[in-house]
């Protein structure tokens, strides 16, 4: 028998006056076998491409073409959406960042919230990661410069985990337990609102560790593999699209560590296939169908960007064939029959995923 979560929820942080709830249940699936994919169409300069139909998109599972049983153009610019609005949530991570690049990215966030006197598109709330805990603002707002005050009131912690943790492989793996439980437990919460959530998590990223030198016991490549089909899944059946964002991200620039993470963007098919770096923070939005932004130092271009998402968009699904066994990896391609078009949408996802202990649970 599984071990069940019986962790606490997140504390909430308090909110700006005006912050707007959502529904605390989540809308079901049509059936136990819908996929829903939030999908971005772009021109080769990253502008969003309006007023596509069902009939210019092709969707590949594991290289079959499945049917759209359903499709929806989301536009912020047309009628209103059916869809509810999306959220952009902004992660603070003091645990894998440096005090300057926290004190830095703090300033960069204002910056975004301040544009436009203040007046956000998207509603917007926080999460706080620290050493401490993890704290999760309860409600969203549009209020740029309540959140900006609010975000001046949180205190980040003195001391990143780099600094006051053991270091080596130890101290790594102090910070991989620490990151993935606060990661999951954002997402768990994510997973009871409705709609679609742009996440910025503001990190260098914890560590990867996919050495030959310490290798994974057996039991370690199965508690890693049941890790990277719950955070996929979790972030899919949530609607989650990821985004990494490093601080210190200029540092990186024509660095080898910049690329490392695409070495493990590949789905992972079964145990014996499992690395540590799987479970990367980069990875992980590369795989939601996000982006990542570690080789320039301005955070607020980059968040505006990843907002940007919100402005355009398709919802696609479909209904996926009978596994032959439980956690089968599939891969997802989405293309647009439109010369010079790119649709960027999440890249696979696991078949009859079982329930599973994750990192902190008893």
């Amino acid at each position: 028998m599984r071990a069940q979560n019986t962790a606490a929820p997140p504390p909430a942080l308090a909110e700006p006056r005006g912050a707007t709830q959502a529904p605390s249940t989540a809308e079901p699936p049509a059936t136990d076998r819908r996929v829903t994919l939030d999908v971005q169409v772009t021109d080769k300069s990253g502008a969003a491409i309006r007023g596509l139909q069902e009939q210019d998109f092709t969707l590949l599972d594991d290289k079959q073409p499945q049917k759209i049983v359903s499709f929806q153009a989301v536009d912020a610019g047309a009628a209103a959406s059916s869809d509810p609005p999306v959220e952009v949530i902004m992660v603070a991570d003091a645990v894998n960042t440096s005090f300057h690049n926290v004190a830095y990215q703090r300033d960069e966030v204002k910056k975004f919230l301040l544009l436009n006197g203040g007046k956000l598109a998207w509603p917007v709330r926080f999460v706080m990661f620290t050493e401490a805990g993890t704290k999760i603002q309860s409600g969203s707002s549009r209020d740029g410069n309540a959140l900006a005050a609010l975000y001046d009131q949180y205190q980040l912690g003195l001391r990143s985990a780099n600094q006051s943790r053991s270091g080596g492989f130890y101290g790594a793996t102090e910070r991989i337990d620490m990151s993935l439980k606060a990661f999951m437990s954002v997402v768990e919460f994510e997973k009871t609102r409705p709609g679609r959530k742009l996440m910025i998590w503001f990190s260098r990223g914890w560590p990867l560790l996919s050495d030959t030198r310490s290798p994974l016991t057996a039991k370690g490549e199965q508690q890693t593999f049941d890790e990277v089909v719950s955070a996929s899944t979790e972030l899919r059946q949530a609607r989650i699209t990821l985004y990494s964002v490093d601080p210190d991200g200029l540092a990186n620039a024509g660095q080898l560590r910049s690329t490392y993470y695409e070495d493990f963007l590949r789905g992972v098919k079964s145990p014996s296939r499992v690395l540590p770096g799987n479970l990367g923070l980069p990875v992980l939005a590369v795989q939601s169908g996000g982006r990542v932004f570690n080789t320039s130092n301005d955070l607020e271009t980059a968040i505006a960007d990843c907002a940007a998402d919100a402005s355009a968009y398709y919802i696609l699904s479909f209904d996926s064939l009978p596994a032959d066994g439980p956690d089968e990896y599939h891969a997802l391609q989405v293309t647009v029959d439109k010369p010079g078009v790119k649709a960027r949408t999440r890249t696979g996802y696991y078949d009859q995923p079982g329930r599973r202990a994750s990192r902190g649970e008893q």
